[in-house]
């Protein structure tokens, strides 16, 4: 028998608010998984796979990808309600899914911020940028943010939304070094 509860059942049983057999018959092989907002870095595969089995209940042939920037976002938010909480954003994203990608705007604390590329974005440096310097300056802004990470969880590759292999080229393309730098 498998049983879960968030509540602490060990100090219920010292306040006589659970009855001690019970507990006993129970904690033969305890497992303690913390809260989704105690373990973070858990967020990008779970979303994913919630997107794809969700994607299925919902009879969604093309499986949206989640946006850059989204996965960011789900892990910053804190999930008061846990797995299931995160299990129905995802459902609601996906039922609201108009195409494109998924940006999980709809959170309840999420206010969104214009995206900016540098300190001095005037539209008259902005429209100065050929496209090579304005990918090339996201690049690197991604990069400083995810410590020189470029594949893997929380890479540069995952929040741009492309393979490491593609960021790797464009890098290569734009003249930008993709080696981390040990301290």
């Amino acid at each position: 028998m498998i049983a879960a509860t968030h509540r602490n059942l060990e100090r219920m049983v010292s306040e006589n608010q659970f009855r001690e057999d019970l507990w006993f018959r129970l904690n033969i092989f305890p497992i303690i998984i913390p809260p989704l907002r105690q373990r973070k870095e858990d967020i990008p595969a779970l979303a994913r796979f919630f997107v794809a089995k969700k994607s299925r209940n919902l009879d969604i042939r093309l499986i949206p990808a989640i946006a850059p920037g989204a996965l960011e976002r789900l892990m910053k938010y804190n999930w008061q309600g846990n797995i299931r909480e995160l299990e129905n954003m995802v459902e609601r994203e996906l039922i609201r899914h108009k195409g494109g990608q998924l940006m999980f705007n709809s959170l309840p604390d999420y206010r969104e911020e214009s995206p900016t590329i540098s300190d001095q974005n005037t539209p008259e440096t902005y429209n100065a940028l050929s496209l090579d310097e304005l990918m090339s300056l996201h690049i690197r802004k991604i990069l400083d943010k995810t410590n020189g990470k470029i594949h893997g969880s929380g890479g540069a590759a995952e929040i741009l939304g492309i393979k490491s292999t593609t960021l790797r080229a464009r890098m290569d393309k734009l003249g930008i070094k993709y080696r981390r730098e040990r301290l």
